[in-house]
């Protein structure tokens, strides 16, 4: 039998950092005990829709790193300034969608100029 290789355009430390905070024995443990529930017959409804892992982003970081305001990182995001201020201090966390935009905006600020036109 030979050997599977996979071909990327990413380089090996590329690829690295796209796995950077992975937990993928919390992953695996997390599919079996839905595979578990579910074959019992109590299965949560997020069983049956499939979860896409989410960037994690650090939201006082990204809006430092941009010299922003909490107001005005809230205006960029279309959210409200306490909503901002809640997700630095823990006290909810971002939506997927803001979650995803914020982690655009990390790797691109120029994004920022095109959000505030």
């Amino acid at each position: 039998m030979s050997e599977i290789r996979f071909k990327s355009s990413l380089t090996i430390e590329e690829i690295e950092k796209n796995f950077n905070g992975v937990d993928f024995f919390s992953g695996i443990m997390d599919g079996l005990n839905e595979a578990l529930a579910y074959e019992k017959g109590k299965a949560s409804t997020q069983t049956y829709a499939r979860k896409r892992s989410l960037p994690n982003v650090n939201v006082f970081e990204i809006r430092s790193s941009l010299s922003m305001t909490q107001k005005a990182f809230a205006e960029v995001l279309g959210v409200s300034c306490r909503t901002v201020e809640a997700w630095e201090s823990g006290k909810s966390n971002p939506t997927p969608t803001a979650k995803n935009l914020m982690y655009l905006i990390q790797e691109d600020h120029s994004l920022v100029n095109k959000l505030m036109k």
